[in-house]
């Protein structure tokens, strides 16, 4: 039946009824719903084929889980849902009541088969970090059951590792009452066996000795254990140093085994990704037996080897990140090289010293070294007792005071009470010899009122201990310097690791009937040819190798450099020379230079001012010697990263008074520095470096045909620690269709640590709304000629798989309301791509292992998803280490994009990123989104706190804290690239 299908829902105690007509568009309303804005409402339609297996007669009966996870499970199919009042139902909660809300489920995900499987370009032998698993066992079950640790007084257990120490324990000691069965435990509440335990619900007793937290009471010396006096051991209460815990294990649920097999078909149900976690966490438990440091799936040994000093008393500690993934080939195992950052194991005195860069430790901050030390955990000499420290006593080790209880020497042995200091308890009676601790303070492992002290120099930090500060940047490039690894060592360190695992020892994955490959797998990848550029006078090339060069070249549309000046914030440089070789590169490159109006050096007074007082100074003397407002400022500053001139400077200039600037640090200024400069001016003051020929003609598949608006999505998080940074979310889009190499960026702050870009569309009345995409819709329509876009494709980073359903349901969601909002009759059609760099899929030539994939070459088939519409790109040429793809995933395309027309899209779209002249790793639109939040992040950074929050104070959702608005742009700016 051809036309337009209607699907009816209606809740009924937890169920859904439907009926489904048609084989058109679907369109879906819940029936019986009080619709309070029914006149207004809009209704998304979707283009979708009958789902299968639904009967097309009125009267079927699904679940909500079956609705959710079987609707449409062939087909990419969407449906409006116009919410009443009653959403008991519904399992995707709209973000507000009585409004239109576009609910997408999970079978959106774009099945392959729909799509086919790409041709273009020359095919290439590889191989991958994936290892074949066969998988024999899979009648078998995996039963689910729930643990609750306690103490004796039935206190829950919450200390990291106590969880795996008791039910280690429970497995040596209760053996026959478990049936003697294997177990996988989480760490936490879950605990999976193959087969069932004796009984649903099991309670068991344990004793540990030794706990890790086991201190002293009261103000006694920790360490008084380690002494062989006998009243010393007397005088010792020790009653953490043996501890009963209470274990209970319930039935909570079956998984089973087949759910693997039937998602390598292709039918993914709702028990294939619990079963793949129960594989997980069997990893998991492998290696917490090792004895290694879990981050996730990443396991970290504690072999110095593996360390990398990257300063700072911080070290970079190489591991190997292990996990199940199901594929086109079938279920495979994925290792790859990981990295965590630790502290520095050993003397804490070592650590603070190279954590402060300081020579000696009478040149330390003890207030920075006691939030630096605050919950590390230590190894006391000379017991080897373990602690985690408090903190740090308040008077150094000779004059800090503490009450020591000994007998007396009367015959009737009364216990009294004595002040001594912790130096001589310890050197005094403890024989102890102290060498340089008596000057320092003590480093506490007790509780605020009641601390336990333990001179400095005894004291050693335990090792795979994480660091979860943000890097320095010179620790960051260090790091980089010292974990890169060339294609074949890569994979000579993953053969060598796979091999060490020795997973086949694992009796829980013996019992599963899984067997591991120690061979990479082969697949087939694909190398696109490079795009023909344009430069300028008309001249058109091809780049070699994803790289080219302006040398000889004029920019193909040359912007003019005028009613400039150059601003020095004290750096030392020949500014005259460095105004003479920019002004004679930018004449090469085709850019008309005015002389600049004049050099303003900043005043030596000035110089030790807070940043934002010298900015406010040197803008006083621009405006009293200029005739009028500059439209371009070279701005020179000292320090080329972290400079604190940088942000309080874009601010005053783009949203203060609309000026474009430039900065740059004259460290080693030559011709290629300098042309490297030119290319983000010219962008910024509206030029283009070089173009598609493909959009110049234009003849961009799909794209040119009619009006296309290309979208990048990103948001930037406060660094790890400073969790009351709004995060900032950025949208770049094209403009002037039918390019797809010029854009312009809308960005906005939202709550802290909020991943989801929740100011899209924001309607404040019936007729006004204050979102992105209102305003990137205006500037292409009044950019494009007029034109609306009839496609929109939608590019967004930094999400995982857990959050696609998200950025349908949330994202595309605004999205499509704001275009509602402008024109009720308008329906663009919808791409939505995913693009993923942290996974840990790497790809290496089968004939050339020393060498990486050539830029261009794709990967659509084997390793991909065996149901969804994905594909690996690296469309850049790797340099140094190992090339890193992308991971691009299709989650919705109502365009129909055939592979070949996409992945030459998201090919070309990496060739258009105007600061540099190589091809780049991911989509220009998406590191252009990074790189304005990034930029405009600095604003906040920049703001003083208080002020910040009284004058532009908008409230998180959960109303608690206020998050500070962008300050908004001058608007002869905010249309321009200021981001490159």
């Amino acid at each position: 039946m051809a036309g337009e299908g209607v699907v009816t829902l209606t809740s009924r105690d937890g169920e859904v009824d439907f009926a489904l007509a048609g084989t058109g568009r679907c369109r879906a309303t819940p029936v019986g719903s009080t619709l309070p804005h029914a006149s207004t409402a809009s209704t998304r339609t979707i283009p979708a084929p009958t789902p299968e297996g639904l009967s097309s007669r009125s009267g079927g009966r699904a679940s909500v889980v079956e609705l959710e996870r079987g609707f449409c499970q062939d087909s990419t199919f969407g449906c409006s849902f116009s919410f009443g009042e009653d959403l008991a139902w519904n399992p995707l909660v709209p973000r507000e009541m009585g409004r239109t809300t576009v609910c997408k489920l999970p079978h959106l995900m774009s099945r392959r088969m729909t799509r086919g499987l790409g041709s273009k370009g020359q095919k290439i032998a590889l191989l991958t970090n994936h290892f074949k698993v066969n998988v024999t066992n899979v009648d078998g079950q995996f039963f689910h059951y729930s643990v609750a640790v306690s103490y004796e007084d039935g206190r829950p257990v919450d200390a990291k590792g106590v969880g795996r120490r008791v039910m280690d324990r429970v497995q040596e000691t209760y053996s026959s009452e478990l049936s003697g069965k294997d177990f996988a435990y989480d760490g936490e509440k879950s605990l999976f066996t193959i087969g069932p335990l004796p009984c649903n619900k099991l309670e068991f007793t344990v004793v540990l000795e030794d706990v890790s937290s086991s201190r002293n009471n009261g103000n006694a010396s920790p360490d008084a254990h380690g002494s062989p006096n006998h009243s010393d051991r007397k005088r010792m209460r020790r009653p953490y140093q043996s501890k009963t815990f209470k274990v209970e294990i319930s039935f909570a649920a079956k998984i089973p085994m087949q759910a693997i097999a039937n998602a390598l078909r292709g039918q993914e149900s709702e028990n294939f990704q619990e079963a793949v976690r129960v594989l997980d966490i069997i990893l998991r438990q492998h290696a917490a037996k090792q004895g290694c440091l879990l981050v996730r799936q990443s396991f970290f040994h504690g072999d110095p080897r593996n360390f990398a000093d990257v300063g700072g008393g911080v070290l970079g500690c190489r591991g190997f990140h292990s996990s199940f993934r199901t594929t086109q080939g079938g279920l495979s195992l994925n290792i790859d090289v990981s990295t965590t950052m630790i502290i520095q194991p050993g003397p804490v005195v070592d650590f603070l010293i190279a954590n402060q860069n300081v020579k000696d430790p009478y040149s330390l901050d003890w207030a920075k070294a006691k939030r630096t030390l605050k919950n590390l955990r230590i190894k006391a000499s000379p017991s080897n007792a373990e602690y985690k420290i408090t903190g740090l006593s308040e008077s150094p080790c000779k004059d800090q005071l503490f009450s020591l209880k000994q007998r007396s020497g009367n015959a009737d042995g009364e216990v009294q009470a004595v002040e001594v200091t912790v130096y001589d308890y310890f050197v005094n009676h403890r024989k102890i010899d102290l060498r340089y601790s008596g000057d320092f303070p003590c480093i506490n492992v007790g509780k605020p009122k009641r601390p336990t002290y333990i001179p400095l120099e005894l004291c050693s930090l335990v090792s795979l201990q994480r660091y979860t500060k943000s890097l320095t940047n010179f620790q960051r490039a260090s790091l980089v310097e010292k974990s890169r690894q060339k294609p074949q060592e890569r994979m000579r360190v993953l053969s060598d690791a796979l091999k060490r695992s020795n997973y086949d020892s694992e009796p829980m994955l013996r019992s599963c009937g899984i067997t591991i490959s120690n061979s990479f797998t082969q697949v087939e990848g694909r190398v696109l040819p490079a795009p023909k550029l344009k430069v300028g006078n008309g001249e058109d090339f091809f780049p070699r190798n994803g790289r080219w060069s302006f040398q000889n070249k004029k920019f193909v549309e040359p912007a003019k450099i005028q009613k400039w000046a150059v601003v020095n914030f004290s750096a030392r440089c020949d500014v005259r020379g460095l105004i003479r070789d920019l002004t004679r590169l930018a004449e090469m490159k085709g850019l008309l230079t005015e002389q600049p109006f004049d050099v303003f050096e900043e005043s030596p007074q000035f110089r030790r001012a807070p940043p934002a007082v010298r900015v406010d100074k040197m803008f006083e003397e621009i405006q009293a010697k200029l005739p009028g407002a500059p439209l371009f400022l070279l701005c020179l500053i000292p320090e080329r990263k972290n400079c604190e001139i940088y942000g309080p400077w874009k601010k005053k200039n783009l949203s203060d008074y609309g000026i474009i600037t430039q900065c740059l640090c004259p460290m080693r200024i030559n011709d290629q520095y300098l042309t490297n400069l030119l290319l983000k001016i010219n962008a910024k003051l509206g030029g283009l470096n070089s173009l598609l020929t493909v959009e110049h003609s234009p003849n961009i598949p799909v794209v040119s045909k009619v009006p296309t608006m290309i979208l990048g999505m990103d948001v930037s998080h406060g660094s790890p620690g400073h969790s009351d940074i709004p995060s900032i979310a950025a949208v770049v889009s094209s403009r002037q269709w039918p390019l797809i190499s010029r854009y312009r960026a809308t960005v906005r702050t939202q709550s802290p640590k909020v991943e989801m870009i929740d100011s899209l569309f924001k309607k404040v009345s019936d007729d006004e709304d204050e979102g992105i995409i209102r305003e990137l819709l205006l500037d292409f329509y009044v950019s494009s000629g007029k034109r609306k876009p009839d496609q929109i494709i939608i590019f967004r980073d930094g999400v995982s798989e857990s959050q696609f359903m998200q950025v349908l349901n949330v994202e595309l969601d605004q999205i499509i309301e704001a275009c509602k909002f402008l024109d009720e009759k308008w329906c663009p059609k919808f791409v939505v791509i995913v693009a993923q760099k942290n996974h840990h899929t790497k790809f290496f030539q089968s004939g050339s292992p020393e060498n990486n994939v050539p830029p261009g070459t794709v990967i659509d088939n084997k390793v991909c998803h065996p149901r969804n519409n994905d594909f690996y790109l690296c469309a850049h040429a790797g340099m140094i280490g190992t090339t890193r793809p992308t991971h691009y995933h299709v989650l919705y395309d109502e365009v129909g994009y055939s592979a070949d027309d996409l992945q030459e899209l998201v090919h070309a779209l990496s060739y258009v990123y105007q600061r540099s002249t190589t091809a780049i790793s991911v989509v220009a639109p998406i590191c252009y989104a990074h790189l304005a939040a990034t930029q405009l992040g600095h604003f906040i950074k920049c703001e003083d706190a208080s002020e910040t929050s009284s004058s532009h104070g908008g409230l998180t959702s959960a109303g608690a804290v206020p998050v500070p608005q962008m300050p908004k742009l001058q608007d002869n700016v905010s249309s321009s690239m200021f981001f490159v």
